[in-house]
């Protein structure tokens, strides 16, 4: 499969302690249960002796329900899916014709997916991740978010929240997700047309692999 996989996948309770952006984290994790968005990705390789660094772009949508159901659909330039049913990972390169598919429970554990999506509550994310609060910037909310275990290929993620606050309510919305693997390569999720809650189709979430495509399980 392309590494454009690799990116999405390599990759308690709070205290009064802590600073914003830990407890936008928590928050989005306690409120939002479900969500769907718009985004662009723009994956950077670190330069080369002789060359400067590389970019590309791509585009597609994203939606959620926690725990452990997700849904990044690229449209644009190349058609791929990365699907999580709960139970299944799905990696789906049309180009290629070719579907992989990897028990989730063994998949998600220390990446950017758990963070944002899989993981049911904090205490999980805790488990896999030591994290930090980290400057306000762009008029987010960041979180730093490490991996505990040393041998993988995730380096560090960076969240960004929008926070809007009302006389009643105060909202946190997934704004920005950036990922650093142990490569040097860096990729930027920004989301867009974010909505939050939202009741999503009962198939959201299902996968078929396409009659006539190369299936692959790991």
């Amino acid at each position: 499969m392309k590494k454009l996989f690799a990116i999405i996948l390599i990759v308690g309770c709070a205290c009064s302690a802590w600073a914003d952006g830990l407890e936008s984290l928590e928050n989005f994790m306690r409120t939002v249960r479900t969500g769907r968005a718009d985004f662009t990705q723009v994956v950077t390789a670190p330069a080369r002796q002789g060359q400067s660094a590389r970019s590309k772009t791509s585009s597609g949508t994203f939606a959620f329900a926690r725990p452990n159901r997700f849904s990044f659909i690229y449209r644009k330039p190349f058609e791929q899916s990365v699907v999580a049913d709960g139970q299944t990972l799905w990696l789906y390169d049309v180009d290629l014709n070719q579907v992989t598919a990897r028990k989730q429970a063994s998949a998600l554990g220390s990446t950017p997916a758990a963070l944002i999506a899989a993981a049911p509550d904090l205490r999980a994310l805790q488990a896999d991740f030591t994290l930090a609060d980290a400057p306000d910037k762009d008029g987010l909310q960041w979180v730093v978010a490490t991996p505990k275990a040393s041998d993988g290929q995730l380096q560090t993620v960076r969240v960004g929240f929008r926070v809007r606050e009302s006389a009643t309510e105060k909202s946190t919305e997934l704004a920005v997700l950036e990922i650093l693997d142990s490569f040097g390569q860096r990729s930027v999720l920004n989301f867009s047309k974010v909505e939050v809650n939202p009741v999503l189709p009962a198939d959201s979430f299902r996968f078929k692999p396409p009659q006539g495509a190369d299936l692959l399980r790991q």
